[in-house]
């Protein structure tokens, strides 16, 4: 038996766990049923990591940062990681590695709460049909980036409008004046100027639409073996961006203003803590940038070893993301500082975020580099590679979730993940149409905004008050031989569940307004998740016979 289990190891690079396998005692789970493992420890590591640091933590934090009292802003942010963000992190690992299930399967120890499991699978699935857009944007700059000459350098294109002004004019102090940068983004790119509106799309764009297809395909042959293929690629896509963040950096500090943008970005100001607006968007950045609710840590852990230390993995890294938010922003506004400089103006009129940064502020600070193609190539290397691994994490809590609650699918994953990926292209091509930007914006602002916040709080009372913090305990026990401390599991069942609130702002691109029937939509689709949770409730009462309590207990009690 153990020389059966080392050829199959070496010929697949995955560990199948069983109880007819001679394996080390620990890594199995008690109930003996059978499930592959990542090949290494720092597949899994590069995975979750690669996963949580996404592109919001490039065009998000350092924004926030400054915007919200600078240094000042690391107060609510750090407390809100400690008592809110990390608990969950390590509770969505420990409920994943546990239970060897995917978001829907977990909810077996509590079965009345299993829609929540479906929530963050429709989550997921929502976010991928926008998502993959940001990443062919960037890979269309990285095909343009290939010239002699950026193509939002100057306004002699065909795209440009005659409010465009080049880049050596001070156009910044001029509302009436669009950057090369900016018209190439929304009139090169998007063709913005061929939409009237959300009621007006058009037809998807063939150029979009090929580098869509592009993403799509990496997407598939990077997901449809598992974490055997997915566990691989991450060696790449989680760390390139770490590569060329150092290099951006070191190039940026030594620009002229880059001193000042550093500065600006840590400027201290307290009294900005007085403003309860500051709280609510650092608590909101901890939930979205840590990835907690999209059920991607259940998935990811739940091909962890039985035994894993995943109170370890949690602190490392939740602390890594955070860590690499803090970093970007040295990276972003040493360049803000010396776009600030350059057109002599304020740097609260460049700074900005969202991908208004990534797409043209800083295409137009490399723009004014010497040899600003090699820049241009690095830069959008290191969003493509940001993009991908944070694109396969949410679709593989898809795929997981989905094949570990019909188990027939496991026979049939690859021909699955071909179909999830090939619906969401079909439904992404919407983004990619002459109005798609608003498409995108509103899928952007209801699939994962208040859904989100509702599903993680579900999720923490399940776990914390249903289930029970005790119990949940002696899992953890179970798995890495130590119980988690007073503080985890006060944090579990009082602070997570009160840190979870949302505020809602109508959604806008730019100056236009969506009109009310837009709105509605996007309302629904944010009820389409959060439904699932009362709608799987009120079909375990009336499908199972018993009292409350016997359809909140596991269903292996």
């Amino acid at each position: 038996m153990e020389v059966e289990l080392i050829l199959v190891k070496e010929q697949n690079g995955v560990q199948f766990t069983a109880s007819a396998l001679v394996t080390p005692t620990g890594q199995t789970h008690p109930s003996g049923e059978q499930r592959e493992t990542w090949g290494k420890k720092i597949d899994f590591l590069l995975s979750v990591i690669g996963f949580a640091v996404d592109l919001a933590n490039v065009w998000r934090f350092p924004y926030l940062c400054y915007k919200n009292g600078g240094g000042a802003f690391l107060v609510p942010y750090l407390l809100f990681m400690i008592i809110a963000g990390m608990p969950l992190f390590y509770m969505e690992l420990a409920l994943g590695q546990y239970n060897r299930e995917g978001a829907a399967g977990v909810w077996k120890i509590c079965p009345i709460f299993k829609g929540v499991g479906f929530t963050v699978i429709l989550i997921s699935l929502y976010v991928g049909f926008y998502y993959n857009v940001i990443i062919a944007w960037a890979l269309f700059y990285l095909f343009s980036s290939f010239s002699g000459e950026l193509p939002w350098v100057n306004c002699n294109n065909t795209w440009n409008s005659a409010n465009c002004s080049d880049l050596n004019a001070t156009l910044l102090n001029d509302s009436h004046k669009a950057t090369p940068a900016l018209e190439y983004f929304e009139r090169g790119v998007l063709h913005l100027q061929d939409s009237g509106g959300i009621d007006d799309l058009g037809l998807p764009r063939w150029q979009l639409t090929s580098c869509l297809a592009v993403v799509i395909v990496v997407l598939y042959f990077s997901l449809w073996k598992g974490v055997k293929t997915s566990g691989k690629v991450v060696w790449i896509t989680a760390t390139m961006p770490y590569v060329v963040l150092t290099v951006l950096l070191l190039r940026g500090v030594t620009l002229p203003g880059a001193i000042d943008g550093i500065k600006a970005y840590l400027s201290v100001d307290f009294l900005r803590l007085c403003d309860a607006q500051v709280w609510i968007e650092a608590a909101t950045q901890i939930c979205f940038s840590l990835g907690v609710g999209f059920g991607v840590l259940i998935a990811f852990s739940s091909y962890n070893k039985f035994s894993n230390n995943c109170y370890r993995d949690a602190i490392i890294t939740s602390s890594i993301n955070s860590l690499t938010s803090f970093f970007s922003g040295f990276v972003i506004f040493s360049f803000l500082g010396y776009m600030s400089q350059k057109h002599n103006v304020a740097l609260d009129k460049v700074a900005t975020d969202g991908p208004g940064l990534v797409f043209i502020i800083y295409p137009e600070a490399i723009a004014t580099l010497p040899g600003s193609s090699v820049w241009a190539v690095i830069f959008f290397i290191m969003l493509l590679t940001l993009g991908i691994d944070s694109a396969m994490g949410g679709m593989e809590s898809v795929i997981t979730g989905l094949i570990d609650e019909f188990k027939f699918l496991h026979r049939h994953r690859e021909l699955f993940t071909l179909f999830i990926v090939v619906s969401t292209f079909l439904i992404s091509l919407f983004c990619v149409t002459n109005g798609g930007i608003y498409v995108f914006t509103l899928l952007d602002h209801f699939a994962a905004g208040t859904s989100i916040l509702f599903g993680v709080l579900i999720e923490a009372i399940g776990i914390a008050w249903f289930y029970g913090v005790d119990r949940f305990s002696d899992d953890i026990q179970e798995m890495i031989g130590q119980r988690p401390g007073l503080y985890w599991r006060l944090c579990w069942k009082f602070v997570s569940p009160c840190f979870l609130f949302a505020t809602f702002n109508p959604p806008k691109y730019g100056s236009y307004y969506f009109p009310m029937w837009a709105n509605m939509v996007g309302w629904c689709l944010s009820i389409s998740s959060m439904i699932m949770v009362p709608l799987y409730a009120i079909y375990k009462f009336c499908s199972l016979p018993g009292s409350f309590c016997a359809v909140c207990l596991p269903e292996n009690f």
